[in-house]
């Protein structure tokens, strides 16, 4: 439940999506606190990581997919507030409830302008909790434009799903944002250093040889599936989506 050592690694099998349980990551530093609330959400059917500083809720947003956060704002290393400013800037929509001990109007303020969808001031009620949980992933899942679609291939935004009618995989983070932005910008050139600005961070110290790893694993995932579409690279320049 609460510890991982490192990062997952990315799948490379093709996997059939096991959607009956949605999975949480919650952060909080109050471990008895923690302990109680991760007992009752996994109670109710919810999959739950725990973590108990904003670093380490920022490794695991980047290594794994979560269909919720809640994340608490005052955390030690890294705060709250940073860890859903950072998530967003990366292009990360996943829904985030922020819990916070404070009820002053500018704290939830500064939360909801960051990107929070929802918040709760502490103490709260646990089916209170549950009932804002099943509210923001319900509007998540409701959304339109969830799924992007191109040739045979589909790409579930909330899944993280890349499938065609031969099977599926589920992506790993930075795979899912580098395919949603050539899947949203088919037949586009996406220029290396863009992908590298958008997915890693302006001021990321990543280098562009790790933009053609991840378009090497993405390849491979689309010929298992024997997708009707690839990624074509241009020479010193950048990626696009192409029908083949």
């Amino acid at each position: 439940m609460c510890g991982k050592n490192g990062n997952k690694k990315i799948y490379d099998l093709v996997t059939t999506w096991k959607g009956d349980e949605m999975r949480i990551l919650f952060a909080e530093d109050e471990r008895p606190l923690s302990k109680a609330l991760t007992t009752i959400l996994e109670r109710n059917n919810y999959s739950v990581d725990a973590v108990f500083d904003g670093k380490e809720a920022l490794e695991y947003l980047e290594a794994d997919n979560y269909d919720c956060v809640i994340l608490d704002i005052m955390m030690p290393k890294i705060d709250g507030i940073t860890v859903l400013k950072e998530i967003r800037k990366r292009g990360n929509r996943i829904p985030v409830l922020l819990l916070t001990a404070k009820s002053e109007v500018d704290e939830i303020v500064l939360g909801l302008d960051a990107g929070a969808n929802d918040y709760m001031t502490k103490p709260f009620h646990s089916r209170e909790l549950l009932a804002r949980v099943r509210a923001m992933t319900r509007a998540q899942t409701e959304q339109t434009d969830s799924v992007l679609q191109f040739g045979n291939v589909t790409l579930n935004r909330e899944t993280f799903v890349l499938a065609t009618p031969t099977g599926s995989f589920q992506l790993a983070n930075k795979e899912f944002q580098m395919l949603e932005l050539l899947m949203g910008n088919p037949h586009n050139l996406v220029l290396s250093e863009r992908f590298l600005e958008i997915i890693w961070g302006y001021d990321s110290n990543a280098e562009l040889n790790l933009v053609w790893v991840y378009i090497s694993y993405l390849r491979k995932k689309l010929t298992a599936l024997n997708a009707d579409i690839q990624i074509k690279a241009t020479r010193n320049a950048g990626y696009s989506l192409e029908k083949k």
